[in-house]
């Protein structure tokens, strides 16, 4: 039975505004109903919100730090569920409690009715039914990367719905009180030796990104690796406009073994970008990121390219790695590195191109796993085309033909 036809809709948010001026390149979920808990990654609480007849009581109403996410539980007198959103309505959901004694079997006239479905006896361990979920005892821990999150009743996990979580490819959640594996939840048992660890790794990254002076200590630490790797620092630019999270970037201004200035993002590393997991082995090298710019342009206008690129994994809840490329989002000659381009190539070792010798940046770590740095590559819209139908590897071909160098100058 598939899961799709169960769900519904819960609320529609208004969009809000990114970080670049002018036309919105994306946006974030805005919880406007009262219940809303606010968005701290670990510890939030809802109180449940009076429905009219009919209509579901939000029990708890989260949005992730990142903006990108929402999740609310929701309490129909009958079951208990919850929801998790991006910017376009419900993507993912997993089934809570049931609150009267369960059926036989799948009630499917209340699944055709669009309402939540009721767990069949077998597969919960309260038959009966349990009793009403207090509001005041739900709080939430979104995971590191924002892409999923915990739901907690006094503070022991009762549900979580992970990234990979899909409802289009009947993919649900998790759920203390489910045995088994149905459509509509997955039992929390069966996985917390993965999960709970999880969840505790993340609540503690939230009390450390909330704590006094972590930023700072980042911030310093990273500094003196490109101090080491670079030469001294010129300017420094704050490119998350007070958003989480937190990145900066760094201008090196040219040396004389150097002729250029690199621009390097401070901060993206410091949390683990969405998605990457579910990208197979050594996805924990692919996790954690920062990004460079050679360029002989003024610093503080190709600066400019971070305030839309700095914050892309969470905003667009996906990752960065080799050999990606990504399309301006606005008008072309809105583009801030200009030149007649409007996307571009990420790379790891853009050495292949003509050039000067790329400086290794490599060695620095964050929470113990590698960061590696992703060489901006400005593109055309065709070029973007190429990369995407053929590969990478036969666009950077093409470039190293032409001999575009991977040190920009406009």
């Amino acid at each position: 039975m598939h899961v799709l036809n169960y769900l519904r809709e819960v609320g529609r948010f208004p969009h809000v505004p990114t970080l670049r001026r002018g036309s919105s390149q994306g946006s974030r979920i805005a919880a406007t109903t009262a219940t809303t808990a606010g968005s701290g990654g670990a510890g939030g609480r809802a109180a449940a919100s009076g429905g009219r007849a009919g209509q579901a009581t939000i029990l708890l109403d989260s949005v992730s730090p990142y903006g990108s996410r929402r999740v609310t539980v929701e309490y129909d007198g009958v079951t208990t569920s919850a929801y998790l959103h991006d910017r376009s309505g419900p993507i993912a959901a997993t089934w809570i409690a049931n609150h009267q004694p369960a059926p036989d079997t799948v009630d499917v006239a209340r699944l055709r009715a669009g309402v939540s479905p009721e767990m069949p006896a077998d597969h919960t361990t309260h038959p009966d039914g349990r009793e009403p979920i207090d509001p005041k005892a739900l709080s939430t821990v979104w995971l590191e990367e924002g892409d999923g999150v915990a739901i907690l009743e006094y503070d022991e996990p009762l549900a979580v719905i992970p990234g990979w979580a899909d409802l289009h490819k009947a993919m649900p959640g998790y759920s203390r009180d489910v045995i088994g594996q149905t459509p509509f939840a997955w039992a929390l048992d069966d996985a917390m030796e993965g999960l709970s660890q999880r969840i505790r790794q993340s609540a503690q990254f939230w009390r450390w990104r909330a704590s006094a002076g972590s930023w700072a200590l980042f911030q310093q630490s990273m500094l003196g690796h490109l101090l080491t790797r670079l030469g001294p620092g010129g300017g420094y630019w704050d490119v998350s406009g007070g958003k989480v999270p937190a990145v900066g970037v760094s201008e090196r201004p040219p040396l004389p073994r150097r002729p250029y200035t690199v621009l390097s993002t401070v901060g993206m590393s410091g949390q683990r970008m969405p998605v990457v997991e579910q990208t197979g082995e050594g996805a924990e090298s692919r996790a954690r990121i920062e990004l460079a710019l050679a360029t002989t342009m003024p610093s503080a206008e190709a600066a400019r390219i971070f305030l839309w690129l700095a914050q892309y994994p969470w905003r667009e809840v996906t990752w960065l790695g080799s050999g990606h490329s990504i399309p301006w989002y606005h008008e072309p000659a809105t583009f801030p590195l200009g030149g007649g381009n409007e996307a571009v190539l990420l790379l790891d070792d853009p050495s292949r191109l003509p050039g000067p010798e790329m400086p290794r940046l490599d060695g620095f770590r964050s929470s113990n796993e590698p960061v590696r740095w992703l060489w901006i590559v400005p593109i055309t819209e065709r070029e973007r085309r190429l990369a995407r139908e053929r590969s990478s590897a036969s666009l950077v071909t093409q470039l190293a033909a032409q001999r575009r160098s991977w040190v920009y100058s406009r």
